[in-house]
């Protein structure tokens, strides 16, 4: 008797676990299937890089056109909007995250700290470059500002 047969029998019959009785062919199976999947080609970097690039570049896109707020980029917004869309069915979601909370454990890089006296917390103030997802996989990480409360008005709360 084996070591995992004794380790079996110890247990109560209701929780006992037979050991599998797979033929030859479920093997031959099992192998055949494991090649099918490793032929599914993976996605390339290169391909992330350039839809977190085109993703951006249309972040920015819309910001700017957000900030002028004329009658004249009305077709431009309107052109955007569609590519944002198309993105979106393929996969592609763009995350900004400005006026959000910022606590040590977020997945994003600060490329600046700035003390501020009007916040209260750490805030994220700007972010200079968008986090990228392409479907739920992070394909960019997320460049952010974070204001910071001033240490003279926290001393002051304190004392």
């Amino acid at each position: 008797m084996t070591w995992a047969a004794v380790r079996q029998w110890r247990q109560h019959k209701a929780f006992r676990i037979a050991a599998p009785r797979w033929s030859g062919t479920e093997y031959g199976d099992l192998d055949r299937y494991l090649a099918e999947l490793s032929d599914v080609p993976a996605p390339e970097s290169g391909d992330d890089d350039a839809l977190a690039e085109a993703a951006t570049n249309l972040w920015r896109a819309r910001r700017k056109l957000a900030q002028g707020n004329d009658g004249q980029g009305k077709q431009a917004a309107r052109y955007l909007r569609t590519c944002t869309e198309a993105l979106a069915t393929a996969g592609i979601s763009i995350q900004d995250h400005d006026g959000e909370p910022f606590h040590a454990g977020r997945s994003v890089d600060v490329l600046l700290y700035s003390d501020d006296p009007d916040v209260t917390v750490e805030t994220v103030v700007e972010t200079v470059r968008p986090a990228v997802y392409h479907h739920d996989r992070r394909i960019q990480t997320a460049q952010v500002i974070v204001a910071v409360p001033s240490k003279a008005d926290s001393e002051e709360s304190h004392a």
